[in-house]
């Protein structure tokens, strides 16, 4: 039973993350028949302000980390600082795993799991733009950079920011039932539950080349990405045989020139969505797939979502409106 709530303090903790956890399992909702949680605030040293990564904000816990040890469910929200943890609180967060105990990570909350050995042989995920370092760090993680949550049972980690509402409701429908995170929802006015995952927020910028060799046939390729493009004829225009501009595509951008297109085409796509009302026929004309048919293969494939729930989601108001 989800009954007592911990939450860990680190300093230069992120408020949004934190607030997260304290607006799903802090506030009492009794009074529209939802079960109330035994809510903590804890930290290595009670009544000493921590700073968060909002200047000008510090945070006080009320309790001691003796509570993180009786908890049910230990949350770990994001911190600004990803490598320095207090000993104490690594100490309590491994413990209440040992006993039983859940424990949630918000964002780059990821790290201080990450070093209390709560990683290992598990799948995780953290904020998009933390994954490489993540994976780095802890190498016997599998690091999933393209979802919003992942579940490991005891273990829950959840993506950027707002992922962790996922994540957190996630939770409560797993341990309480669909009606109560469902009511939640409904309170915190979030949907109960998104589908898709992290891709479609990432920026996947194209490959950089590494040397001035390539730049000049880049660009042109970036300015024409409607044109069909081989391989012989971008050699021809680099001055370089067939193999050797293949061998020296991959060596400076770590790519190969079709993927180097394909990407670029994906991320004109997206601007062509956002911005505009133009259809997916004309678009695929624009950024060089042809087709209608090949761009949804290809966004699907690298987005996540279809094209056009991207323009639902990413587009302008007005150009929504006008879509439909």
């Amino acid at each position: 039973m989800l009954s007592k709530v911990a939450v860990v303090l680190s300093e230069r903790m992120a408020m949004f993350e934190f607030g997260v956890v304290c607006e799903v399992f802090g506030l009492d909702r009794s009074g529209d028949g939802l079960p109330a949680f035994d809510f903590k605030v804890c930290g290595a040293e009670p009544g000493k302000p921590l700073r968060s990564s909002t200047p000008g904000i510090t945070l006080t816990p009320e309790y001691g980390l003796e509570h993180v040890a009786k908890a049910d469910l230990v949350a770990i929200p994001a911190a600004a600082s990803k490598l320095e943890f207090d000993p104490r609180v690594l100490d309590a967060v491994r413990g209440a795993s040992a006993s039983g105990a859940i424990v949630l990570t918000v964002c780059s909350g990821a790290f201080l799991a990450g070093a209390a050995g709560l990683l290992n042989g598990r799948k995780c995920t953290t904020h998009w733009s933390y994954v490489d370092e993540l994976a780095a760090l802890y190498p016997e993680a599998t690091v999933d950079p393209d979802v919003l949550f992942v579940d490991e049972g005891n273990l829950i980690t959840s993506a950027g920011t707002a992922a962790g509402i996922d994540a957190c409701l996630h939770l409560v429908r797993r341990e309480l039932g669909s009606a109560v995170a469902n009511a939640i929802a409904r309170r915190m006015v979030v949907p109960p539950q998104r589908d898709g995952g992290q891709r479609q927020f990432i920026e996947r910028p194209v490959a950089t080349c590494t040397s001035d060799s390539l730049i000049p046939t880049l660009e042109w390729m970036n300015e024409h990405l409607d044109l069909p493009h081989t391989i012989e004829d971008l050699a021809a225009r680099a001055n370089m045989s067939t193999r050797t501009f293949a061998r020296r595509f991959a060596a400076e951008t770590g790519t190969t020139p079709v993927k180097w297109l394909t990407n670029q085409r994906v991320l004109l796509t997206k601007q062509l969505l956002e911005e505009t009302d133009l259809g997916l026929e004309q678009i695929a004309a624009r950024a060089g797939f042809g087709s209608g048919a090949l761009l949804r293969h290809h966004f699907q494939r690298l987005v996540g979502i279809a094209p056009t729930e991207y323009r639902r989601r990413f587009g302008a108001t007005d150009v929504v409106e006008a879509s439909a």
